[in-house]
């Protein structure tokens, strides 16, 4: 995606609040941004003052297609750099077009997508003595869990603990993911939890 014009930030901790009626603009917007991405080729060039607070205040967020229960696409940011509002368009049209994993979302398909918005708290950093401390710190199903060392680093949302349940497993696949060795512990490494807020 082209570079954000907003700068990278935090979101303050006391973002406002989302409503029902925001979080239905939300799953509307990416809706709008897929259909968008169809016929014109990216995303729906929403403007960020045109709506509440609550959906202009930055915020890092994920948008996840599903196709008949399968995975169809997910891409997101773990740190926020932009309007949610604009995140999630960005986001969307990027799950359905972007994904290296899967082919561009095509017009036959739209029909079957569910999309899945997360938006994410601002990340935690960890302090912890190597692997098996991590996964003892860990709360399946709650934590969002980032690694990073240097310039790689990856991520699973809590919603991968429905495959992953046991801990210790949920990080050595995210270590795999990162391309860190699965056994092991770097000095360098950093991790970082957060939760997120599930739409729908």
């Amino acid at each position: 995606m082209a570079p954000s014009p907003w700068p990278e930030m935090d979101p303050a901790p006391d973002s406002p609040p989302l409503s029902t009626e925001h979080r239905a603009v939300l799953l509307s917007t990416a809706a709008d941004s897929i259909d968008y991405g169809i016929h014109r080729g990216e995303a729906f060039p929403v403007v960020p003052d045109q709506f509440d607070l609550p959906l202009q205040a930055r915020r890092a967020s994920f948008v996840t297609l599903f196709k008949n229960g399968t995975l169809r696409g997910c891409i997101g940011a773990t740190t926020a750099r932009m309007p949610l509002i604009r995140d999630v368009s960005e986001h969307a049209y990027a799950a359905a077009f972007r994904d290296p994993r899967f082919p561009p979302v095509d017009e036959t398909e739209r029909p079957d997508l569910e999309i899945h918005i997360s938006i994410l708290s601002p990340p935690e950093p960890m302090r912890v003595s190597g692997q098996e401390d991590l996964a003892a710190q860990l709360r399946p199903g709650v934590d969002g869990l980032i690694l990073e060392d240097g310039h790689r680093g990856a991520t699973f949302l809590p919603a991968v603990w429905e495959s992953l349940p046991e801990p210790d497993a949920f990080v050595r696949a995210l270590l795999r993911k990162a391309g860190f060795p699965g056994r092991g512990w770097s000095a360098t490494l950093q991790a970082f939890r957060y939760t997120v807020d599930a739409i729908p």
